[in-house]
């Protein structure tokens, strides 16, 4: 059984999703288990993933209640004892991650971590998401440091899934959800020697982001309570105000 399980989720992405698969199979070590769950796609999205099929351990194309529900069948159906999501459009930064990956799982991690490259629609690199971004890599991670919003970008954070939750299915804001609860049931986080992903802006969050910003609300005030929640959403506020 493969260590690593890496879900790519699609619906409708024949634009994007082949620079996801060459980051697939352009890894040095292919000793992963790779699954792609698609969500019933009119367009070219399977066509597209068709040459890549020896490749794809698991493909499902069926319709689904959204993002996080694909999430959610993709992690349910992953065998490996590590789960890295890298939705259509993104891709795996470095051709040698999952070589470093192996390393670092003989010290048996529940999370690592690491910086994300982002990328435009062309896949142009726009720059770190430390550096164009508030949000800093900690050297030492913890749940805690999310009281401002989504630290670490989901596409470099891998799980180990005994400890990983289901997605809400209800909010935008789950991907913060779900690695706040992963990072609450860690015994040991550790950073990853490099970039983990090139992340394609313009995400669900993006194109709903009034919805984005009252679910995230919603997701903080659960972790860390009514009234530090409204006094960092005040910073936030404030932050943006002063870019």
């Amino acid at each position: 059984m493969a260590r690593l399980s890496v879900i790519t989720i699609t619906y409708n992405a024949e634009e994007f999703l082949e620079r996801t698969l060459k980051s697939i199979v352009s890894q040095t070590d292919q000793d992963f288990e790779y699954l792609l769950i698609d969500g019933g796609s009119r367009d070219r999205t399977l066509e597209i993933a068709e040459p890549y099929r020896s490749r794809i351990n698991v493909l499902v194309s069926e319709p689904d209640k959204g993002l996080y529900d694909a999430m959610n069948k993709g992690q349910a159906q992953a065998t490996g004892q590590y789960v890295w999501f890298m939705n259509a459009g993104d891709e795996i930064a470095e051709p040698d991650a999952v070589a470093k990956l192996k390393v670092l799982m003989t010290q048996d991690p529940d999370v690592i971590y690491s910086d994300t490259w982002l990328v435009d629609n062309a896949g142009t690199v726009l720059g770190l998401r430390s550096e164009r971004m508030p949000h800093k890599v900690p050297a030492v991670l913890s749940w805690e440091k999310y009281k401002q919003g989504m630290l670490i970008c989901h596409q470099s954070f891998i799980a180990r899934k005994a400890i990983a939750p289901a997605y809400r299915t209800d909010n935008l804001s789950a991907d913060i959800d779900w690695e706040i609860q992963c990072l609450k049931r860690a015994s040991r986080i550790v950073q990853y020697p490099g970039v983990l992903a090139r992340y394609l802006t313009g995400g669900i969050s993006h194109q709903q982001k009034w919805r984005s910003l009252k679910d995230r609300y919603r997701v903080l005030r659960e972790h860390f309570g009514f009234l530090p929640n409204l006094y960092n959403h005040f910073r936030i506020v404030m932050r943006s105000v002063l870019q």
